[in-house]
């Protein structure tokens, strides 16, 4: 099958990377030096969208936003140029109902659709370990099964198209609270005496541990950001999260506070600011600071 890949940033890119280890790929991204960085790795580069559909069976997408997916889509080529037949396949964390959607437009063209978002950091997708999680019809995703294992060996079948989407979501709001929660904790314990370094030590030896004790703590205490990811699009990812809740009437209580605070560190921090930075909130309201950054 011939794979295309579309959206080549800091996690596409990583995940188009990793594709490239075990054979072909066409890229496309409006970013002409990230299709240069993956050109010089061995992939072929598409001219536009419509050309992308034209040479490819199996494309995938990783965009910011699921308008983003529907624009590539239907505004600029990609699904006039697919044949019936072909897979498209969204990476992106993107809306469920967007995606549902969209799929039964593609499916009236005979075009397949699964949504396969991942969890995990580029390091993750680039050395094949990221998790993918995924949504759609059993004998689509079976027939693309060789595709995702050369991504990683690590997929979950979590349902119909828009489930491994749900996951994400899901994942990306435990993981949100989790962050602010070990943030105001650790700040709490600096007002107080404690040094960063050992809290992060006890921390993760203890019942207290997860991956922002394991990672974004450590991190903290040596000044470097542990990894690069917008504060806007896990705002998005959490937004959704809370308007798919109301939609299904859960409450999602702490999913709905960990939104508040994020769009409150997002209002102060402003659009360009990374995940990591979230600590800059926090630390200020506890009256305290996190090491400057190195």
């Amino acid at each position: 099958m011939r794979i295309g890949y579309v959206g080549l940033g800091v996690m596409g890119g990583a995940l188009a990377r990793r594709l490239l280890v075990s054979g072909p790929v066409t890229v496309f991204d409006l970013n002409a030096r990230a299709v240069a960085d993956l050109v010089e790795a061995g992939a072929t580069a598409a001219p536009d969208l419509a050309a992308m559909g034209a040479a490819c069976d199996v494309v995938f997408l990783c965009l910011p936003r699921s308008e983003n997916v529907r624009a590539a889509l239907f505004d600029h080529g990609l699904a006039d140029a697919l044949r019936p037949g072909a897979t498209v396949i969204d990476q992106t964390s993107g809306d469920p109902t967007e995606t549902r959607a969209m799929a039964e437009t593609l499916s009236a063209r005979g075009i397949h659709m699964i949504d396969a978002p991942v969890s995990g950091g580029a390091k993750e997708a680039e050395a094949g370990t990221i998790a993918i999680m995924i949504g759609g019809a059993a004998d689509r995703i079976a027939a693309v099964q060789p595709i995702f294992d050369r991504i990683s060996p690590n997929s979950y079948l979590c349902g119909a198209i828009g489930a491994g989407q749900v996951m994400k979501l899901i994942n990306n709001t435990i993981s949100t609270c989790n962050r602010f929660a070990m943030l105001e904790g650790v700040a709490l314990g600096m007002r107080n005496g404690l040094d960063l370094g050992v809290m992060s030590d006890v921390l993760n030896a203890g019942g207290a541990r997860s991956k922002a004790t394991e990672a974004m703590l450590p991190a903290l205490a040596d000044g470097v950001p542990d990894s690069f990811f917008y504060l806007n699009l896990m705002l998005k990812d959490v937004n959704l999260a809370t308007q798919l809740a109301t939609q299904s009437g859960v409450p999602l209580q702490f999913g709905q506070l960990a939104r508040g605070m994020m769009q409150a560190a997002s209002n102060r921090l402003g659009p360009q600011a990374n995940l990591f930075d979230i600590g800059d909130h926090v630390a200020p309201e506890a009256g305290t600071a996190f090491p400057a950054r190195k």
